[in-house]
């Protein structure tokens, strides 16, 4: 079909190519949810559903999510941090595996003047308070 045919208002037979994904608003899902929850009579659930245009499979989702508080999760990429953010993070890294290393340091030494002690025989804090207990 041609695009003048389309501006006449025709429209066009022609399938998408991809269908569209029905987004469903906290406040439209809490709605039917209370809807269903009133329901009483057989088949009332089914005309509801036809109605609305719903599977069951809406509902038992949507139970679940309002179970954990219906919170609309952000999808997509996770935004990358500025670049102010980014150096912080560098920096604390960098000063993370810094600390790290002046730590392993530090026990190295610790371990080695606790041998040293054993050998000279000189009781040590930690020898001391436990002849004294």
């Amino acid at each position: 079909m041609s695009k003048d045919a389309e501006q006449d208002g025709q429209v066009s037979p022609e399938v998408t190519e991809k269908a569209v994904r029905r987004r469903f608003t906290a406040e439209y899902k809490e709605r039917i949810l209370d809807e269903v929850e009133r329901c009483t009579e057989p088949g009332q659930v089914g005309q509801l559903l036809r109605r609305e245009g719903l599977y069951s499979s809406h509902l038992a989702n949507w139970r679940r999510q309002r179970k954990a508080g219906l919170a609309a999760k952000k999808r997509g990429r996770k935004p990358k941090p500025n670049k102010k953010e980014r150096q912080e993070l560098e920096r604390l890294r960098r000063e993370n595996t810094r600390l790290a290393e002046r730590l392993r340091q530090a026990e190295t030494i610790i371990d080695v003047q606790k041998k040293v002690c054993e050998m000279l025989g000189i009781p040590t804090a930690q020898t001391a308070d436990e002849n004294d207990e």
